[in-house]
């Protein structure tokens, strides 16, 4: 802060998280004017999802700066993650949004991310866990259930990704299909890619 007040690192975190959003909807929507909203939506949150941001995190070396008392293992790459919407944040605070932007488009997407195998990836994540499992010979469920809000005119699917007991992921969505990925999708990035 300019006057030098300490401020919460999760404030941070949390205004991080909204310009980034907001600078990277903005770069897409510019950068793809004939592609539909589902696409931009997808091609967004594959560029600011955690396992990216952690993964961006190091790649500039954000985690050489950090001083925590978190025990090292898949909780502490979160750190990294958090951290960048951090500097974000603060860049943000400090500067306004266009140094902000500026920041984000030259520093960290120019520079870390390309954009053309995000596009390509391949997101069946569902397919994936279930390949997995069979190799494993692990006994994976996918289990998905409907659920009215109050005020929603349309139902949100909520879908949960087991390993015998064990969660693996959770995910909603506006369609089963969509619930169903976004579950497997943070299983396969928090625990089949790191086990």
């Amino acid at each position: 802060m300019p006057d030098g007040e300490v401020m919460n690192n999760e404030r941070l975190e949390y205004l991080g998280d909204a310009v980034l959003d907001a600078i990277i909807s903005d770069f897409l929507f510019n950068s793809f004017p004939d592609k539909d909203e589902g696409f931009l939506s997808k091609l967004r949150s594959r560029i600011v999802k955690r396992t990216q941001l952690n993964q961006l995190a190091e790649k500039m070396g954000i985690h050489k700066l950090l001083v925590s008392n978190t025990e090292h293992g898949n909780g502490v790459k979160n750190v990294y993650g958090d951290a960048l919407e951090a500097l974000v944040g603060a860049v943000y605070l400090d500067r306004g949004f266009q140094r902000a932007r500026k920041f984000v488009l030259e520093r960290v997407l120019n520079k870390y991310i390309d954009l053309e195998a995000l596009i390509s990836q391949e997101a069946d994540f569902k397919s994936r866990v279930i390949e997995w499992a069979q190799k494993e010979k692990k006994d994976i469920s996918i289990e998905t259930q409907e659920i009215y809000q109050e005020d929603a005119k349309v139902p949100v699917f909520f879908s949960r990704v087991r390993l015998g007991e064990q969660v693996l992921g959770e995910g909603t969505g506006s369609s089963k299909k969509e619930a169903e990925q976004n579950a497997a999708e943070i299983a396969y990035y928090q625990y089949l890619v790191f086990h």
